[in-house]
C-alpha cells in the first residue's frame, strides 16, 4: 500500500515556476515508478511525466518537454515536478501516481495509487 500526498501548487504568473512535491508513505516506494498527471476543468486527465523506480529513466508529454523536470529522492520517499516557463494552459489539478510498471507509463489505468491532487493556476 502506498499513500501519496501532493503539495506545492498555487497561483503563478505566466513565465513563472513552481515545484510540486509528492510525499509517499510505505516502505515500498522505491519499488514503484512514479508519474504526474493533470486535469483541467472539463477535460480528461492527461499524462505529464513519469520516472522509473531508480530515477534513471524519465519521459514527458510533448506539451511540457523542455519546461518540466521530474525527479525523485527514494531516501525521502518523495517525487518532484519542477515546472518552469509556465503557461496559462498548464492550469490544472496535478496528481502524482504510483505504478508497478518498471519505467512508468503514460496510461493512467496502469497506476495503482493516486494522490488527492494540488491546484496549479497560471495567470496570463
Amino acid at each position: 500500500q502506498v499513500q501519496l500526498v501532493e503539495s506545492g501548487g498555487g497561483l503563478v504568473q505566466a513565465g513563472g515556476s513552481l515545484r510540486l512535491s509528492c510525499a509517499a508513505s510505505g516502505r515500498t516506494f522505491s519499488s514503484y515508478a512514479m508519474g504526474w498527471f493533470r486535469q483541467a476543468p472539463g477535460k480528461e486527465r492527461e499524462f505529464v511525466a513519469a520516472i522509473s523506480w531508480s530515477g534513471g529513466s524519465t519521459y514527458y508529454a510533448d506539451s511540457v518537454k523542455g519546461r518540466f523536470t521530474i525527479s525523485r529522492d527514494n531516501a525521502k520517499n518523495t517525487v518532484y515536478l519542477q515546472m518552469n516557463s509556465l503557461k496559462p494552459e498548464d492550469t490544472a489539478v496535478y496528481y502524482c501516481a504510483a505504478t508497478p510498471v518498471v519505467y512508468g507509463s503514460s496510461w493512467f489505468y496502469e497506476y495503482d495509487y493516486w494522490g488527492q491532487g494540488t491546484q496549479v493556476t497560471v495567470s496570463s
